[in-house]
């Protein structure tokens, strides 16, 4: 089961390893809300198997407590973080001066994200290809979903997955809409981006009559 975390998760998550543990109690204090704003987040992340639960007696009669601490899992999913590094990076490839070399790297860039997406996307409708990519991507913990507009089926990003990259450069996007043009085998339109102010990314099929006038007018 993969997870998808918001800022507050991960900072619950943080928490709770800095303590080695916490009560209700003790996150309560920690972020002033309420027992039952708390017991919702650590309820969502048991379920993701972030962390876990363990009862602790205490001296005297009184009640037990629950005491809930970072899993191996959840340590992981706190060093997933590799967005400075992403960064990085893909500022070093843009900032490769000889034109060739540049172009080179980015469609080497481009040609693995096509073909890791395209291994387990496979054949079938556009429908059926964009249903797949959807699942895909939820489960490698993309916050995306399916939907459809027109008639024509349409995959919404409802948080920016590179929003480090995306702020300062445009390119990421347009690389995201050339590799999901190649996956799902047919022209792909962008048409709402969280880099313009939008809550959302959404990719849209371009419908096939559009598609035959751009061939016509080349």
């Amino acid at each position: 089961m993969l997870s998808y975390l918001d800022l507050q998760d991960r900072e619950c998550l943080d928490r709770l390893r800095h303590r080695d543990g916490g009560s209700v109690h003790d996150l309560c204090e920690d972020f002033g809300v309420t027992p039952t704003a708390i017991r919702q987040r650590l309820s969502r992340l048991l379920e993701q198997e972030l962390i876990t639960r363990e009862t602790e007696r205490l001296e005297g009669r009184g009640r037990p407590r629950h005491v809930y601490r970072v899993s191996d899992r959840g340590l992981k999913e706190l060093g997933n973080n590799y967005g400075d590094l992403a960064r990085i990076l893909w500022s070093e490839v843009k900032r490769i001066e000889d034109d060739t070399t540049r172009r080179q790297v980015l469609e080497g860039v481009q040609r693995s994200l096509v073909a890791h997406y395209s291994n387990q996307v496979g054949d079938g409708t556009t429908s059926e290809r964009f249903a797949r990519l959807a699942k895909v991507m939820v489960e490698s913990g993309y916050d995306v979903e399916l939907d459809e507009r027109n008639g024509l089926p349409l995959l919404r990003e409802k948080n920016c997955p590179y929003p480090e990259l995306a702020s300062c450069d445009s390119d990421i996007c347009n690389l995201e809409q050339t590799v999901f043009a190649e996956v799902l085998g047919t022209p792909i339109e962008l048409t709402s981006c969280w880099r313009d102010g939008e809550s959302c990314c959404e990719f849209e099929a371009r419908p096939a009559q559009l598609q035959a006038d751009v061939v016509l007018l080349k």
